[in-house]
């Protein structure tokens, strides 16, 4: 069994290479799981007996973005509109709830899973790296609080989060774990870590950028032309 590469914020490694520079895993399929906690609220004993001191539950959002050698979302997809306004991006090269799988099939988002080689991952994307087009250079992995604004919901309370990288064999390569502290009050996203094109290989960067939005969008904005 190799060695987990456990990293802190900023770090980044061969993604097929194991900590001793060996080329060992088999980037054909990875699997990127997000796992997270929601730190229970502290109350009296009246809270104990009575279930009070139970958190509400969180809906944590996995969402990817394809970027291009320019580091832009080149296919933002079709929009569909209701009422007049744009309720989703569809068939594009942006990965969430309601666009699952990119047009490619190489990519797509798996939901809740709880067997497997995804135990104890709350949501995977699932990356075939060695299929991918030339034409991506980077993918960017973010985790949004749905509406984490309005219901006072942010990273703070978030413990034991982290994301970790799977190669097509069931081996862990890497793990990047972080825990709420104030720090991160009032921050409804994150941008958790990348995956990158160098040298005719893959890189995955450990990032861990909060943001206060709550709406993954308002990023998004950062990476289109």
């Amino acid at each position: 069994m190799q060695e987990v590469i456990n990293l802190s914020k900023g770090q980044t490694i061969d993604l097929r290479k194991n900590s001793k520079g060996e080329s060992v895993y088999d980037l054909s399929k990875v699997t990127i799981g997000l796992g997270w906690d929601v730190r229970q609220k502290q109350s009296g004993l009246l809270g104990k007996l009575f279930g009070g001191n139970k958190e509400e539950e969180y809906d944590l959002d996995a969402i990817a973005f394809l970027l291009d050698e320019n580091g832009k979302v080149a296919n933002l997809g079709r929009t569909v509109q209701k009422n007049g306004r744009s309720v989703g991006l569809y068939e594009g090269d942006v990965i969430y709830f309601n666009s699952l799988q990119h047009p490619s099939g190489h990519i797509w988002l798996t939901g809740d899973n709880r067997t497997g080689v995804g135990e104890g991952d709350d949501e995977q994307i699932i990356v075939k790296l060695d299929a991918l087009d030339q034409k991506y250079s980077k993918i960017l992995f973010v985790v949004s609080i749905y509406q984490g604004r309005q219901n006072n919901q942010h990273f703070s309370m978030v413990e034991n989060a982290f994301i970790r990288a799977v190669d097509a064999k069931g081996n862990e390569i890497t793990k990047y774990s972080l825990s709420g502290d104030s720090s991160l009050s009032g921050m409804c996203s994150m941008v958790f870590s990348e995956v990158y094109r160098h040298n005719g290989d893959w890189k995955f960067r450990a990032i861990g950028e909060p943001y206060q939005t709550d709406n993954f969008v308002d990023i998004l904005k950062k990476y289109t032309n």
